[in-house]
């Protein structure tokens, strides 16, 4: 499980590193990745690979977004900015959870995009307290092991940014049972959305009854969109998947799978 991997004298471990579309994201000493795709950019992949595609999936006037994990924040704040820009009137309820809790209270510090400049007010709420709320927007930072903040989640889930560190560095967050979890706080119409295409983590979702799609092609590397419902998507075979490769399992808790 995710407390076996972590290692607190390694929090501190963390380093600046720029990234291909100009934006900073940080490396960690603990996980040895960044906290963002440095080719795509910490931008670009929030925007391209999560909120974009969600936002296109899903026409409902409010939504309720899981954000696994918070990190630096650049999933939620991208989303604050797309929807400013494009859908100003939905009401945004992001949820989510992180480990590291003096990240988050660094943020109001941090080097971001000129784009967020207009959220420095959000990013200083919450730095201090976890949680911003005005009349369109709540957002709720859950300090503690997200596998345990997802049993404790109330509200439905329309959008999930599965951007966790990589299954093979994190896998307690892209196991079979953390989907299962996932399904169990899910609306019906639930988007996933994740930079993992790893038939495991695939077989993961699959194997609680999510359809697994291709994402739409843009500018950034593929990935993965799941939905409990019909999507106008490529969708994957993966019972084919399963025929042509015997061997593939859906990754598990204490299993670290055939990568």
């Amino acid at each position: 499980m995710f407390e076996k991997l972590y290692n607190p004298n390694l929090r501190e471990q963390k380093r600046e590193v720029l990234t291909q579309d100009g934006t900073t994201t940080l490396y960690s000493a603990e996980f040895d990745e960044c906290y963002h795709s440095t080719k795509d950019g910490a931008l670009q992949e929030s925007l391209k690979k999560h909120i974009i595609p969600a936002s296109k999936l899903t026409d409902k006037e409010y939504l309720t977004i899981l954000d696994i994990c918070f990190g630096l924040g650049y999933n939620t704040l991208t989303t604050l900015y797309y929807y400013k820009q494009n859908y100003p009137n939905k009401k945004l309820h992001i949820i989510s959870p992180e480990l590291d809790r003096s990240l988050i209270e660094s943020l109001q510090n941090f080097n971001y995009p000129k784009e967020f400049e207009q959220f420095r007010d959000i990013i200083k709420a919450i730095s201090q307290n976890f949680f911003y709320e005005d009349k369109n927007i709540k957002i709720e930072v859950l300090i503690g092991d997200a596998r345990e903040a997802i049993k404790s989640i109330e509200s439905k889930i329309d959008i999930l940014y599965q951007d966790a560190f990589s299954p093979k560095k994190n896998p307690a967050l892209w196991s079979k049972e953390y989907f299962a979890d996932i399904k169990n706080i899910a609306s019906s119409d639930i988007i996933i959305t994740t930079y993992s295409s790893a038939t495991p983590v695939r077989l993961a979702m699959y194997e609680n009854g999510f359809k697994i799609y291709n994402p739409p092609k843009s500018e950034v590397r593929s990935g993965t969109i799941a939905s409990l419902k019909e999507l106008k998507l490529e969708e994957i075979d993966m019972e084919l998947k399963k025929q042509r490769n015997p061997n593939a399992k859906a990754l598990s808790d204490g299993v670290i799978g055939d990568w």
